[in-house]
């Protein structure tokens, strides 16, 4: 759920080319937060793949060597990013294994993001990865991809709406994406 200052509806955009700048300023400062705590971190979601519609909000995977909220909270709140309460941005199912996570808020007024901070090595982190390299890869599942998202937004514009419907459908893009990770020999990067 957003905050209040995030509210708006959900709007679909064409690719911007500035969106791996902003990751990067974004990871550099979760960096100098998190230190050696953070494994590595990801641009992933859909601004994380070239030449796919998104909404303009860059998503961050930190890998860590482990979630702890009583640490990793303040280390985040310290600059300025807020802990989504909610229960799924605690926890996710992935794999039929429950994943630990954390999910951040930027800092009130600044660009749309979200920092989910995951163990390095589980299976949520791992989905991440596929989802986002397997868009890159392969043209014709980036174009549905992004055709399917836009005409959503456009009938759906309620953040949660939109993430209920969307579920479903990332389940069956992910079918294809395992596939593909099989054929190629994909690993985690």
């Amino acid at each position: 759920m957003p905050f209040p200052d995030e509210r708006r509806p959900v709007a679909v955009v064409a690719y911007r080319a500035a969106w791996p700048e902003e990751f990067e300023r974004l990871a550099g400062r979760l960096r100098a937060a998190l230190g050696d705590l953070a494994v590595a971190v990801d641009h992933v979601g859909s601004t994380s793949v070239p030449g796919l519609p998104a909404k303009d909000c860059v998503d961050v995977q930190v890998r860590m060597r482990s979630v702890d909220a009583a640490r990793d909270v303040p280390l985040l709140a310290a600059i300025g990013f807020r802990c989504r309460p909610e229960p799924w941005n605690r926890t996710e199912i992935t794999a039929g294994q429950r994943c630990a996570k954390l999910v951040f808020a930027p800092p009130a007024g600044e660009r749309p993001c979200n920092v989910h901070l995951r163990e390095s090595g589980g299976p949520n982190s791992r989905y991440a990865l596929l989802f986002r390299d397997y868009l890159r890869a392969d043209a014709d599942a980036r174009r549905a991809w992004g055709a399917f998202k836009r005409r959503l937004s456009v009938s759906v514009p309620d953040l949660l709406d939109y993430g209920q419907i969307k579920a479903p459908a990332t389940d069956v893009l992910m079918g294809a994406a395992e596939r593909w990770a099989a054929e190629t020999g994909w690993v985690v990067p």
